[in-house]
């Protein structure tokens, strides 16, 4: 559960108030307004004012302040509601200047008031000339920009930390997703069968059964040491697929043919690291294992409007019902990393079999992780 609260438009999140976010405001500016009211008390440049007019004069002070942090909280909403994050930055920072000079001139003419109020009836109110008020609106400015970039601060802090938790919960479905795959390579039916055919190869085919051993090795070595990048480029994930594939059709004895139909412009493309393997052991477990005529798998990936689309399709009975713990972290981790643009869904292929087919937003350069995106696979 993550630690911040927030919501989101689209892909844009906010941070609304929170309760300690208003208490830090008070606690500020009361603080910063008993300093100065102590301050001004014991000015020793101002000596032998009547205790009338410095009553005034601090309560002036406590009514500026106050007012400041009545600004504070609406300042701060503004600054994460229409953050200079990413597009429109000028354009906001011009709105923010823009809405600091109209504060400083109500602040200035409103304070003025006040003092007026106070002071005059104790015969020690003079109308500020208009250098001075000029200098009034400066300070409040100044003043403003303060206040506006602490709620920039805020924003900016909420928005690591919600990254931070992001990042770390990806990481987590990521090595969940290598303990799966190494789960699915360590099966002993799989060791059994794998380590069986290599046997069979040692007499008649010794390169082949070398090169049996090297895929074996390599695939687990990827698996525990290499398979840390969030995304890979969609042509070593294929890579390391092909590798998995190999020693299946070791396992599968000849009756088993796997095709690969990838589209030239794809393969830059980045997807999540190890993210094809579990559909890949789906089609063999759930597909053409059963069979007893050949097994037939084939992976296709082509370009569809701005996506990357990846489709495995088997020759088995059919989709199942219900949805295995792999295909599940694999939607998990979709859908965390690029929110409801990707999707992987399982559907009847329409020679007979199995269609699972991803959609990821197609990109080559890293893309941050989508707040508050949900889970789940379609059927």
């Amino acid at each position: 559960m993550t630690l911040l609260s927030r919501t989101t438009t689209g892909i844009r999140e906010q941070y609304p108030l929170r309760f300690q976010d208003v208490a830090a405001v008070v606690s500020f500016w009361a603080l910063l307004a008993l300093i100065s009211a102590v301050g001004r008390e014991l000015d020793p440049r101002i000596p032998g004012v009547p205790a009338q007019v410095m009553s005034a004069v601090v309560t002036a002070t406590y009514v500026e302040y106050a007012l400041w942090a009545v600004i504070t909280l609406p300042v701060w909403w503004l600054a994460t509601r229409y953050s200079i994050e990413g597009g429109r930055r000028w354009g906001r920072l011009a709105m923010f200047l823009a809405l600091g000079v109209v504060i400083a001139i109500a602040m200035n003419a409103l304070l003025l008031e006040v003092r007026e109020q106070l002071l005059a009836p104790l015969g020690r109110m003079r109308r500020r000339p208009p250098s001075l008020a000029g200098l009034g609106i400066l300070d409040d400015l100044i003043v403003y920009f303060a206040v506006l970039a602490s709620g920039v601060a805020r924003d900016y802090i909420l928005r690591y930390r919600a990254r931070l938790e992001e990042t770390v919960r990806l990481q987590g479905l990521l090595a969940q997703a290598r303990v799966e795959a190494l789960r699915t390579q360590l099966n002993p039916h799989f060791l059994f069968n794998t380590l069986n055919a290599v046997s069979a190869l040692v007499e008649r085919d010794p390169k082949g059964t070398r090169r049996m051993i090297a895929r074996l090795s390599d695939l687990l070595r990827y698996t525990l040491e290499e398979s840390t990048e969030p995304e890979v480029p969609l042509d070593q994930e294929l890579e390391v697929l092909g590798e998995y594939v190999e020693l299946m059709q070791i396992r599968f004895q000849g009756k088993l043919d796997v095709e690969f139909d990838i589209a030239h412009g794809t393969r830059r493309a980045l997807v999540p690291n190890l993210v094809l393997q579990p559909i890949m052991e789906n089609a063999f477990k759930h597909g053409v294992t059963g069979l007893t005529n050949h097994g037939r798998i084939v992976v296709r990936a082509a370009r569809r409007a701005g996506d990357v689309v990846v489709v495995i399709a088997d020759n088995g009975p059919g989709p199942g019902e219900g949805i295995g713990i792999g295909l599940s972290n694999t939607a998990a981790r979709l859908s965390a990393m690029y929110g409801a643009r990707a999707s992987v869904t399982l559907s009847p292929a329409s020679d007979g079999g199995t269609e699972a087919t991803l959609v990821i937003p197609y990109h080559e350069t890293p893309v941050a992780p989508m707040l508050g995106a949900g889970t789940g696979v379609s059927a």
